[in-house]
């Protein structure tokens, strides 16, 4: 890591408190990303409260900081699933929860329970969406909204330029290996509550995030392509984007 931005250390912050999940986005988006955040960035106050007008419901603190923050920046929160505009945000079917994000191929939705609307920085849940539409259940995701969004703009790192981003179908192995050349980071693995397996957990290599999914599947993403090169090296497979 550069002397600038130490991402575990920053991400710690970020697991401890919604203020310093904002500091995390923001230096992320200027030491990783390149491009630091702007004022043009977030949404506007005004889209909130038309928000909150059309729903006839308050927005969460940490929903409203986090729209006012990244909310336009795209290249951070949807280059693989979509974080939903302010007009389009909407209460399910079941009028359960207020729907804000979706997943790429409409195979799942985040949200939060509307009667945990009034806590400044609620828990998140995702819904599957199943063939049997009565099996469909709100299920515990992530603790806090601000963690949440931590989460989403790491994700949506992994699924940027080519270049510097790939995947890998695991194994024991590699997985395996994976844990044994990175370093595991703070972010506690979700969803929680898995009876089985290990969940979705971040690691740190040597200028390389990576994401192992479960143990199927792991995700990488270099600050340089010299930088992915050398984690494929370490985790040898058939890895997605690997043309040399």
């Amino acid at each position: 890591m550069t002397h600038q931005f130490n991402l575990s250390a920053s991400l710690a912050g970020a697991v401890a408190g919604r203020s310093g999940a904002w500091t995390f986005i923001r230096d992320f988006a200027a030491h990783w990303d390149g491009t630091a955040l702007g004022g043009s960035d977030g949404c506007t106050q005004a889209e909130l409260d038309s928000a909150e007008a059309r729903l006839g419901l308050r927005l969460p603190t940490a929903l409203r900081e986090a729209y006012l923050l990244v909310g336009r920046r795209r290249d951070l929160t949807s280059n693989h699933d979509a974080l939903l505009d302010p007009a389009n945000l909407y209460v399910d079917d079941a009028k359960e929860a207020l729907v804000f994000r979706h997943e790429n191929q409409g195979a799942a939705s985040w949200g939060i329970l509307l009667d945990s609307l009034q806590n400044d920085d609620p828990a998140v849940l995702v819904r599957l969406d199943l063939a049997d539409k009565r099996a469909e259940r709100w299920e515990n995701w992530l603790e806090r909204l601000s963690l949440c969004f931590v989460e989403i703009v790491l994700s949506e790192s992994l699924h940027g330029d080519e270049q510097l981003c790939d995947y890998l179908d695991a194994d024991d192995h590699s997985v395996e290996l994976l844990e044994s050349t990175a370093v595991r980071l703070p972010i506690p693995a979700y969803p929680p509550g898995e009876e089985e397996g290990r969940g979705t957990r971040w690691f740190l290599g040597r200028d390389v995030l990576l994401r192992d999914d479960d143990g199927m599947a792991v995700l990488a993403r270099g600050r340089t392509a010299e930088d992915l090169d050398r984690v494929r090296d370490l985790i040898p497979g058939d890895w997605l984007n690997d043309h040399r």
